[in-house]
């Protein structure tokens, strides 16, 4: 059976929970230090459905493997055509395009609710990451260094964009 994406349910959030405190919290893809909760997640999945912000969800074999959302940038009126996206992939479905699949979905929901730029945050260490944004026309937008700390050290992050014209 072919991947399928589709819009998260309530009944896929133990997934996305597993997924973000295995591939977010315990590397440096996230800055929480901390893993979440279902409580926690339950709250943002709201939070973004209610502002009409998509969440999705990759499935393979009726399982779960990736999840990819946006939301607002910054809460200020000028920013409302900005957004800020996240995507994470389970262990084992990495590097089979998993991410392409969630981000280019993405990409095309927000060029179609008429998003001007998406941002992503990025920690600069994450080579791999950085190419993979590359590759789908993200530009590297600014350095902000030793902004973050996990794992006893100083991380710089990168702002990547693109532009929807």
């Amino acid at each position: 059976m072919p991947p399928v994406i589709r819009s998260a349910s309530h009944e896929d959030l133990p997934a996305i929970v597993e997924i973000y405190n295995e591939s977010g919290v315990a590397t440096t893809a996230s800055y929480d230090v901390e893993p979440v909760t279902l409580e926690e997640r339950t709250a943002w999945f709201e939070r973004l459905r209610n502002q009409g912000h998509p969440v999705l969800v990759l499935e393979e074999d009726g399982r779960v493997v990736g999840f990819a959302s946006y939301g607002p940038f910054r809460d200020k009126a000028a920013y409302l055509h900005t957004v800020e996206h996240s995507v994470y992939v389970a262990e084992g479905s990495r590097s089979n395009g998993a991410g392409r699949m969630l981000l280019g979905a993405l990409l095309d929901h927000a060029q179609g609710c008429g998003v001007h730029v998406m941002i992503g945050v990025l920690d600069a260490d994450n080579a791999a990451s950085r190419a993979f944004h590359k590759s789908l026309g993200f530009i590297e937008s600014a350095v902000l260094p030793e902004v973050g700390r996990k794992f006893g050290r100083w991380l710089d992050v990168v702002f990547v964009t693109r532009r929807f014209d």
